[in-house]
């Protein structure tokens, strides 16, 4: 619970997941609920993708030490279940060799036999900059330590693409800071890649808003008072907003060879 990633823009700030992205607990006992768990699937027939990351990324730092997603791994191939696996870190290229067993061992659910690969990963990115990812993200990988391990994963025949969550208004939401954006994702294998807006919750000072409109004006304070006219009570930008910077993200996409949904 909670992520050391520590990202200013997290929607988890506050929220019932963590309190804050700057502190976290392990769940010593995850092993023994993912077995039970997967082992009264397999007996009932039950063939499912398992989604793997998104509150809290399952590669933090922590991870070096404890290997508990690798462990999970372990399980995940054991009962013969495909993986989907969310992450910002090249930590990932590490568990190549259980990832390679998956895909060769995996049981996929009929609606997804068309599937080529049993092992999808998707990278997450606000940012291709390193320089701004050192002050959105502070304690994640860079991005392009992400594109690299992204590109060898891509070569090593898994299914690998982008969630581009979330794109931060008036900073890299125009055209040629998204053009440049699948540039580069396309150069680096991504077979996908699924766009997301920005979303502000709550208003302690913990909170996702509270904390993003503080980066905002510490760093683009130019920019303070468009961010905040474009979300104003809302925890989600308007309609029109989202609706045109999709439609842009999918032309360019289409234009580049890169499919805007995993299958």
């Amino acid at each position: 619970m909670g992520c050391s990633f520590d990202c200013v823009y997290c929607y988890i700030n506050g929220s019932k997941y963590a309190k804050k992205t700057n502190s976290y607990y392990v769940k010593s006992n995850a092993c023994d609920l993912v077995y039970n768990k997967l082992k009264k699937l397999a007996r009932n027939h039950e063939r499912v993708f398992l989604n793997f990351g998104s509150a809290s990324d399952p590669y933090m730092e922590i991870e070096k030490e404890l290997e508990l997603t690798r462990e999970i791994l372990k399980i995940f191939l054991r009962f013969k279940y495909p993986v989907h696996i969310i992450t910002k870190s090249d930590l990932i290229l590490r568990d190549t060799d259980i990832l390679k067993k998956i895909n060769d061992a995996a049981i996929l659910p009929d609606d997804l036999k068309g599937l080529k690969s049993k092992v999808c990963v998707t990278f997450s990115f606000s940012t291709v900059d390193d320089d701004l990812a050192s002050l959105v993200e502070p304690n994640a990988p860079l991005p392009s330590q992400r594109l690299k391990a992204m590109n060898t994963l891509a070569k090593k025949g898994f299914h690998v693409g982008v969630a581009l969550m979330p794109i931060l208004p008036y900073i890299n939401d125009d055209l040629e800071s998204l053009e440049n954006f699948v540039k580069v994702f396309r150069k680096s294998n991504a077979a996908y890649l699924i766009p997301g807006a920005l979303s502000l919750f709550g208003s302690s000072e913990i909170s996702s808003r509270i904390k993003y409109y503080n980066f905002v004006k510490s760093n683009f304070p130019e920019i303070l008072d468009d961010v905040k006219s474009l979300f104003y009570n809302r925890e989600y930008p308007s309609n029109k907003y989202q609706n045109n910077l999709y439609r842009k993200v999918v032309r360019i996409c289409k234009k580049q060879g890169i499919k805007t949904a995993m299958i």
